[in-house]
């Protein structure tokens, strides 16, 4: 395999992670409700697909550039929900039932989250439902945080595609946020 090969198939890898990684981050912003965002990623995602398609397509005879395409497709995908995963966008709801609802939910109040609690039977007596809406990044913290508390607790998480403006906290902007402001 001589270098011009060699390097076609290292941009044909390249550009399949980037295109199936920016498919990946554009389907979790359509799943959202980011149209403008998701408009941008898709855009971009088909332009660099495009390119890499045509250099297959074109050549093949060549079968390197349909491994590299397929490698590239498959590591893309990786990429794109590892990615996905770090940036963590998204609101989210944690349902919990657990028998410790009162120390839960002062703890997290005093943390300024948002907490609503039930009282509820379960198969074993009474319960506390608890109801917390959280920035995604934060659910691990949160679950920790409850099952430290009562490590027999049963939680569920969903994902939030619509918020009230009720619900959103205010308050003073920071970083470059900040400085925007000040007049």
């Amino acid at each position: 395999m001589d270098s011009t090969v060699l390097l076609t198939c290292l941009l044909i890898v390249v550009a399949r992670i980037t295109d199936v990684s920016l498919g990946t981050l554009r389907t979790m912003n359509v799943i959202q409700g980011r149209r403008g965002v998701a408009w941008m990623l898709g855009f971009c995602e088909i332009l660099i697909w495009v390119f890499a398609v045509s250099k297959v397509i074109g050549n093949l005879q060549q079968p390197a550039y349909a491994i590299a395409y397929a490698f590239g497709f498959a590591t893309g995908t990786y990429v794109g929900i590892t990615f996905e995963k770090w940036m963590a966008l998204g609101e989210q709801v944690v349902r919990v039932f657990t028998r410790e609802g009162a120390k839960i939910v002062a703890q997290l109040r005093s943390e300024g989250y948002r907490v609503t609690s039930f009282e509820g039977e379960g198969r074993d007596g009474a319960i506390h439902m608890l109801f917390i809406e959280i920035p995604r990044r934060k659910t691990p913290d949160i679950l920790a945080f409850v099952r430290q508390i009562d490590p027999n607790c049963f939680y569920i998480v969903d994902d939030v595609r619509l918020v009230s403006l009720a619900s959103i906290t205010l308050h003073e902007p920071t970083g470059w946020r900040a400085i925007l402001k000040k007049k």
